[in-house]
């Protein structure tokens, strides 16, 4: 599993690793590191014309120095100072020393950045603030081949991700010690690009976030033993569908599924539709608590917003277990907030961000914090759906989802992960480990299912399977 951690955190581990260390070692293990990393980019380093923005301050310094060792290579390196009085000077003395030339903001700038076929973005590091200057905004915008940020694209918040004014948008960012909470959500995951990790020997604590890799997913899912049945493997009941829309009970019940539960019972207005298409599915005609005995629950995906189907989310959530929430559910729990309140039992929240905003007000540029703070209002397990997902419990503990694809926005997408979310808690997984798990298998099968091309929420659930199995 890895971790991202804040600003602080990551200064404070840098200063206790440079003690009793001589002065610049962590710097010249980032410099030879990145510099490895854009001699793979550029395949053939000899005359390559390499430029490097160059602000204040270490940043520039760990370019200064990773440029000095692609010139020693042969790299054609211009590195324009951006601030030329406040330039690293060991950096700009070793890029002089191993034949790189340094410019000025100004026509050969400009020419040297469009002509590079790499760029190292060097501008500031993660302790900039806003967007970027006018007249570094303006050489970005001269780029025309490989972007490479320095730890952080520029004018990308390191802790939230935030893009307030011109940013960097790079095409690999390579960042050092720990990876930056900013690098994984929002804007910034949208401008960073690939990330790299660079381990340059800090003593990190434990994370602030975690991100789920394959090892973890495969280790975490459960998986039936030779004793297990049906309910053992877990029972879960799906309240979904309508007549209007009687496919998210169809979708949303064939996760539940494929998603791993032993047995799933269904009680909706959709009844026909998902006998039609699971027979293996117990469909109840009575309330959700007359549907016999569950693990778990899921309830919302196109029930509608009327009094029945208010009555039916009231009915679910008087229930003892754990509850996913999501869709028409969470329009209707805005209305009541406390029905998830003064419940003992977990429940789990699935919105995007406009049906977050219904309960919890607008998300903003900090996701992290948006998805912490409703998990501790509301005392639920928050999943907040976006570009990476994110996932916070009440008692503060975040997954940042890696595996999410634009291909997944797409009608039903939401119906898929609330079946999957379900089967998981049924399995008697803690919710927020069922939440982050979901999100990374229902990425994965997104990914399977588009390919490079369109895909429907059909073809994830269909995909579903050939995701389970990639773990084994």
């Amino acid at each position: 599993m890895r971790g991202a951690w804040p600003v602080d955190v990551i200064r404070t581990a840098e200063h206790a690793a440079m003690k009793g260390r001589p002065e610049g070692v962590l710097m010249q293990r980032a410099a030879a590191a990145l510099a490895a990393e854009c001699v793979a980019e550029l395949r053939s380093v000899y005359a390559a014309p390499v430029a490097i923005l160059v602000g204040a301050g270490d940043n520039g310094g760990d370019a200064l120095f990773a440029g000095a060792r692609l010139a020693a290579r042969g790299a054609a390196v211009t590195a324009v100072l951006l601030a030329p009085e406040r330039a690293h000077a060991a950096g700009l003395a070793a890029l002089r020393a191993a034949g790189g030339r340094a410019v000025r903001t100004g026509a050969d700038a400009t020419a040297a950045v469009r002509g590079a076929r790499l760029v190292l973005d060097g501008i500031v590091g993660i302790g900039g603030s806003g967007g970027l200057r006018p007249g570094a905004a303006e050489l970005v915008g001269a780029i025309t081949g490989t972007v490479v940020a320095v730890d952080l694209p520029s004018g990308v918040d390191a802790d939230t991700g935030a893009v307030d004014g011109e940013a960097v948008r790079a095409d690999l960012t390579v960042t050092f010690g720990g990876l930056k909470t900013g690098l994984l959500v929002g804007a910034g995951a949208e401008h960073a690009g690939e990330v790299r990790l660079i381990d340059i020997g800090l003593g990190l604590p434990e994370p602030d976030i975690r991100v789920l890799e394959h090892a973890d997913v495969r280790a975490l899912v459960p998986v039936p033993g030779p004793r297990d049945d049906k309910y053992t493997r877990g029972v879960v009941g799906v309240a979904a569908g309508s007549g209007t829309y009687p496919g998210a009970g169809v979708l949303c019940t064939g996760s539940a599924v494929r998603g791993g539960a032993g047995m799933v019972r269904y009680a909706g207005s959709a009844a026909d539709q998902v006998r039609a298409r699971w027979p293996e599915v117990v469909v109840s005609e009575g309330r959700p608590s007359e549907a016999g005995r569950v693990q778990a629950w899921v309830v919302g995906p196109g029930m509608g917003t009327d009094d029945a189907a208010a009555e039916l989310l009231r009915d679910v959530l008087a229930q003892d277990v754990p509850v996913l929430v999501d869709a028409d559910g969470l329009t209707l729990l805005a209305e009541e907030p406390d029905l998830v309140r003064r419940r003992t039992a977990p429940t789990v929240l699935t919105p995007h961000d406009r049906e977050f905003e219904r309960i919890a007000g607008p998300v903003g540029a900090d996701r992290v914090g948006a998805a912490r703070r409703a998990a501790a209002a509301l005392g639920v397990t928050m999943l907040l759906k976006g570009n990476a997902t994110v996932v916070a419990e009440p008692g503060g503990a975040v997954w940042v989802n890696p595996t999410g694809s634009p291909w997944l926005a797409t009608a039903g997408s939401g119906d898929v992960l609330s079946g999957l979310g379900g089967a998981l808690l049924a399995g008697g997984l803690e919710p927020g480990t069922a939440a982050a798990l979901a999100a990374y298998l229902h990425g994965l099968a997104g990914r399977i299912a588009a390919d490079g091309a369109t895909t429907t929420a059909a073809g994830v659930l269909d995909a579903m399977p050939a995701a389970f199995r990639t773990l084994r």
